[in-house]
């Protein structure tokens, strides 16, 4: 059930007073409508690739933010439209709260991004986190935010090379939370590696890797990146520069006993974001391999006498549809592990 208010060359301050005036509606048909109040989201894409950003917004189901303001950019546009839309699911029923969901939308141009803050300003619910994305760029558009935007989501892959991919994320870091798509596509993969070198059988392990190999789509170079990072950090390494030759990124990083080479390598036929594959050696000839399968991960075990056991996590990814729902749901938590890794990316990239 929608309630609709809009109006062409508009200003924040009657966006504003429409949505008051929508819940108050609402509340007169019936007292059991509430608005969620959980997080903002303002959006910020450009016009034509609207749909598709709407498409994945859809898919994030429980995880749906309370409020958002969807800032659409039309390089031609000079005056602001507005359109502010109030969604409850399913009739009102004795008793129970009614949960409304709240989107405005801001036909916008150029010249209003880079004092963005002064339009969301009065749309934004006061006293709940705000989040901020930029799919598109528009970077002028999210520095504007920042001083009233305590989270950024951003996807790391949408950079056009590793090294101005982790200034960016490093760079924001300094300001806000940053919920780092990039980062959670390698979460099932970082979760069953520690599980595998959990039991205190294989614990000891973890000081005898020799190498670690991530296989990648050839644009999530940065996903692969940022597993090292998180090795090195979590494992106390220190990590040396990469090198480039003939496509595959290598490094080196030191450890109490020796040193791991440490190397990326694109997949051209993987198709999903991410990663495709991770191959962990030891020194002592132990090997360890995920590779990205139908239903889970495909997963095999070689151990020092050189027998061979494979096995399917059932499950293991979330999916590419998934991302954005745990994006969302990762900005009202705090991943303690993300920024060491980051850092050590960096250190990588010298």
């Amino acid at each position: 059930m929608d309630a609709v208010w809009a109006e062409q060359d508009t200003n924040p301050g009657a966006i504003e007073a429409a949505l008051r005036s929508l819940l108050k509606e609402r509340h007169a048909e019936d007292e059991s409508y509430a608005p969620a109040r959980v997080m903002n989201l303002v959006l910020i894409v450009d016009r034509e690739w609207r749909g598709e950003i709407m498409n994945r917004l859809e898919r994030v189901g429980r995880f749906h933010p309370s409020r958002t303001i969807l800032c659409e950019v039309e390089s031609s546009r000079k005056a602001l439209d507005a359109r502010v839309t109030m969604t409850t699911q399913g009739d009102p029923q004795p008793g129970v709260l009614t949960v409304a969901q709240e989107r405005v939308e801001l036909d916008c141009g150029p010249q209003h991004l880079k004092r963005l803050d002064t339009l969301v300003d009065p749309l934004v619910v006061t006293d709940l986190a705000t989040a901020v994305w930029a799919p598109h760029g528009h970077w002028d558009a999210v520095r504007s935010m920042l001083n009233m935007a305590q989270i950024v989501l951003l996807d790391s892959l949408s950079e056009p090379d590793i090294e101005t991919a982790v200034k960016r994320a490093t760079e924001l870091t300094s300001d806000v939370y940053v919920v780092d798509l990039s980062w959670l596509r390698s979460t099932p993969w970082r979760e069953r590696i520690s599980a595998t070198f959990d039991p205190p059988l294989w614990r000891g392990e973890l000081g005898k890797l020799a190498t670690v190999t991530c296989r990648h789509r050839p644009d999530s170079a940065i996903s692969g990146l940022l597993f090292f990072g998180w090795l090195s950090s979590r494992l106390g390494w220190e990590p040396g520069q990469i090198t480039r030759q003939n496509g595959t990124i290598t490094g080196r990083a030191k450890h109490r006993r020796g040193e791991v080479v440490l190397k990326l390598e694109p997949q051209p036929d993987q198709n999903t974001p991410g990663l495709a594959g991770i191959t962990i050696e030891t020194q002592g000839g132990v090997s360890i391999a995920l590779e990205r399968g139908r239903g889970g991960l495909g997963a095999r075990r070689v151990a020092r006498d050189g027998s061979e056991s494979s096995w399917t996590i059932m499950g293991a990814s979330r999916g590419e549809s998934g991302i954005l729902g745990e994006g969302i749901r990762q900005a009202l938590l705090r991943d303690p592990t993300y920024r060491p890794a980051l850092e050590a990316a960096g250190a990588m990239l010298g």
